[in-house]
């Protein structure tokens, strides 16, 4: 509908842009008809914000930034542009000016830390049979083997790389906190969103993998923020 902004997705690490897939057919449903997704490289972050802002150059009219995980990381570095009007943080990092998502996780590392490990060519992945408890424990097997099978790993130095300026201080902002998060320590999603004054923050008993577990509620908060975003 014109009167709905376009929605910009944007993935975190291991995963795509089809971790999206319920969201974008729920948003789809309630009459969302510019729906994007970015597919990015996961090399670093000035790579990735990059490659969103690309997208985001490509749409006329008002955009709604959408981030998962690390993707709250590339839409605090790339939500500048002028159309964007909103962020949407889903179980997300959201640094400040010189801060990194590892340096986030150091400082209070999640329950499952322990299950990343690097290859031999510095990407990071998530180990197969360590990947449902870790990182989607309230989906099914079978759905969280093929996030498993599929992930897609970042280079490791991604981790460390800093956001400059962060869109979410001047941008008006949502936040979703995953209170069974293993990949991002709840308290200190709790404590980045407080940081951002957001006009909403909503608390799911979710996984890490909120998007694709309650993809109703989330995309409730991201309906919310369309509506609202720009005014």
């Amino acid at each position: 509908m014109a009167d709905k902004p376009a929605i910009v997705l944007v993935h975190g690490f291991w995963g795509g842009a089809a971790h999206w897939a319920k969201v974008i057919t729920e948003l789809h449903r309630r009459g969302f008809g510019s729906l994007h997704a970015a597919e990015n490289p996961l090399t670093s972050l000035a790579d990735d914000a990059e490659r969103t802002r690309k997208m985001v150059r490509q749409i006329d009219g008002p955009v709604l930034l959408v981030g998962h995980s690390y993707g709250g990381a590339v839409i605090t570095e790339a939500g500048d542009l002028p159309n964007v009007t909103g962020l949407v943080y889903i179980a997300a990092f959201a640094p400040d000016a010189g801060e990194s998502p590892g340096q986030i996780s150091q400082e209070k590392p999640p329950a499952a830390f322990e299950n990343i490990a690097p290859d031999s060519d510095g990407y990071l992945w998530i180990k197969q049979d360590k990947f449902h408890e870790s990182f989607a424990q309230d989906l099914s097997e079978g759905e969280a083997l093929v996030m498993a099978v599929t992930q897609k790993a970042p280079l490791g130095s991604t981790f460390g790389d800093n956001v400059t300026v962060p869109a979410w201080r001047a941008k008006p902002t949502w936040y979703q906190v995953s209170t069974a998060d293993r990949m991002i320590h709840p308290d200190n999603e709790r404590r980045m969103a407080e940081r951002m004054n957001p006009r909403r923050t909503i608390e799911l008993d979710a996984s890490h993998a909120s998007l694709a577990s309650q993809p109703g509620p989330v995309t409730d908060l991201i309906e919310e923020a369309a509506g609202a975003a720009g005014s």
